[in-house]
């Protein structure tokens, strides 16, 4: 059967609408020492077929790991026995350390090439403004992604070269904040213009990106970040600048938006009336680490006819500060940045790469070459019959690729991986029922870098389980019910920054779940966006296959054909078909 992206005049959708949380024991996979389902659910629509819950037989016991090779460290993975549901456990983060800044000489950011200072820091990548569309469409934060003809790719990103483990600087930036802003104001005021007000909520998106394009070291703009709950509907324009300087001179940032084009006319644009001002320090110095910027800004521009509420006059401003959110199981269990590392070595080197299991439990690695084409397949590991699914992830977001393997007797266990190649021992994340779910991994939540796993059961319930390292998972939340799938997959469809759930149904239906990078999927009309989809024997999400930062969906066809679907203009378009000769192997997500 031919696999189609299915156009807006033929979608097949249904409501999944918030309810409450389920009440009474889990269903299978029994996490270990689990607890009870907190956050709010989707309920089904009659449309998604529903199956009765069923219980999974005990597995068999003294059945052994698969062993990946080469190993060249072994900590000790103790196997977890399963505990009572309730029962309160505690993880043990592993923070990644920071040090202080070490503030240089500054360069600017702009949409040209800026100057290089006799002995001083070399120029750096730059990248032009981006602009929300005009006039902005209505309920944007929940408006359902287009999937009709392709659109063209946006702009790409300004490449940053591989560099050593960085990590963030957790200094008090109020004092940038502030500069900014005041700069901002006292440059339109300038020209007649009327000052530019703040709001705390807008500024929490600015300042997320700023952290995290600055922990990835990636110089780009978050799609469609008009549409983030965050921005709180602008419907009188959006922009977004941003600049990386080797000093904390955070009021430059605005001197040099001024000094180009581009990015002067979003400062200058009189419908905007509300900013967000995000600012990162780094460890980062031109001398030690000449690809790793001292300070990231980041900021938003909207227009309202009607100020949101919380807006104020200035930063810090008014007596009424934001409260916190509430408590979550997406909260991270530690604040992980993520290093970036040369994986020359490591056995599977890049998100892109295809990596499939033989039958004889070989695990193989077929390399991305960044140009839509991979390389020739290199044995990583053996030992991995046995598995119902194989996953690559960082699991424990270390910058080097892990394998998560799902197994037929129903454990769960992580390899993580070593950057000079192998793996470490095997360890035990769940010791029950885990087979009688489908599954995927990937970082659902928005405001955790560590991966989670989102799994539906035979009723078609659909649970998120939180990341806690290299230990037990100790409980599971049900975030939706309805979701009848036969295959799972986690990606940026709509190429908004947020990963969503793609569910193939038993009918061979693609059936699209929105995330927003919170707990539970977007409230809306569940779109087919694809047909004939149980063609494939195994589905994997990509990144970088076709570019810097491309995402993408690859298939494995019955005779052994990849099948590719680039995403990064937010849509499936047509596939292309990068690799043939895998007849007979499982593909791994």
């Amino acid at each position: 059967m031919r696999r189609i992206a299915v156009p807006v005049a033929v979608l097949a959708a249904c409501l999944l609408a918030l309810m409450a949380p389920a009440s009474g024991p889990l269903a299978v996979p029994l996490p270990l020492a689990g607890t009870a389902p907190s956050a709010a659910p989707l309920s089904s629509s009659s449309t998604l077929r529903t199956e009765t819950t069923t219980t999974a037989s005990a597995p068999p016991s003294g059945s052994s790991l698969p062993q990946a090779k080469p190993a060249p460290e072994s900590p000790v993975a103790t196997p977890a026995a399963p505990a009572a549901r309730n029962e309160a456990s505690t993880a043990s983060p592993q923070d990644v350390a920071t040090s202080p800044a070490n503030p240089s000489t500054a360069v600017g950011p702009g949409d040209r090439t800026s100057p290089q200072a006799v002995d001083g820091p070399p120029p750096v990548p730059t990248i032009p403004p981006a602009s929300g569309p005009d006039p902005l469409p209505g309920g944007s934060a929940d408006a359902p992604p287009p999937v009709a003809a392709p659109i063209p790719k946006k702009n790409s990103p300004a490449a940053v070269p591989m560099v050593s483990a960085q990590a963030l600087v957790n200094d008090d930036n109020s004092a940038q904040v502030l500069a900014v802003f005041n700069a901002i104001n006292s440059y339109r005021t300038s020209l007649g213009l009327n000052p530019v007000k703040y709001n705390p909520t807008v500024a929490s998106l600015s300042q997320d990106w700023s952290n995290n394009i600055a922990s990835r070291q990636v110089i780009e703009h978050r799609s469609n970040f008009w549409t983030d709950p965050r921005a709180l509907n602008p419907n009188n324009g959006a922009g977004e600048v941003i600049a990386v300087r080797w000093d904390r001179n955070a009021a430059q940032l605005v001197e040099w938006w001024k000094s180009s084009p581009a990015h002067d006319a979003l400062l200058r644009d009189p419908r905007f009336n509300v900013i967000g001002v995000g600012i990162t320090f780094t460890d980062g110095n031109w001398l030690t680490t000449p690809t790793s910027y001292t300070m990231w800004g980041v900021v938003n521009l909207f227009g309202y006819t009607t100020l949101p509420a919380g807006t104020v006059n200035s930063p810090g401003a008014g007596t009424a500060m934001p409260q916190p959110p509430a408590p979550s199981v997406c909260d991270p269990i530690a604040k992980h940045q993520p290093p970036t590392l040369d994986l020359s070595a490591a056995a599977i080197r890049s998100t892109g790469d295809l990596v499939a299991v033989d039958p004889s439990g070989v695990l193989k690695d077929y390399p991305a070459l960044g140009n839509g084409t991979f390389g020739p397949a290199r044995t990583v590991g053996s030992g991995f019959s046995g598995s119902k699914e194989v996953m690559t992830t960082d699991w424990d977001r270390d910058g080097v690729i892990d394998v998560l393997v799902q197994m037929l007797d129903g454990r769960l266990v992580i390899y993580p991986g070593v950057a000079s190649g192998g793996f470490k021992a095997p360890v035990l994340l769940g010791s029950s029922g885990w087979q009688a779910v489908t599954m995927t991994v990937g970082t659902w939540c928005g405001n955790n870098r560590l991966p989670q796993i989102l799994a539906t059961d035979s009723s078609g319930a659909l649970y998120l389980y939180r990341n806690l390292g290299l230990t037990a998972l100790l409980g599971r939340t049900q975030i939706g019910s309805g979701v009848s799938a036969v295959r799972l997959s986690m990606v940026d469809y709509d190429a908004d920054g947020f990963q969503d759930l793609l569910a193939v149904e038993a009918n061979g239906d693609l059936r699209l779940y929105r995330g927003s990078g919170l707990t539970t999927p977007k409230s809306e009309a569940r779109l087919v966006v694809g047909t004939g989809w149980t063609d494939y024997s195994g589905l994997r999400s990509l990144r970088g296959v076709t570019g810097l930062n491309s995402t993408g969906v690859a298939g494995l066809l019955g005779n052994g054909t990849v099948e590719y679907w680039d995403l990064t203009g937010g849509r499936l378009t047509t596939p292309g078909t990068p690799v043939t000769g895998l007849g007979g192997l499982k593909l791994a997500q």
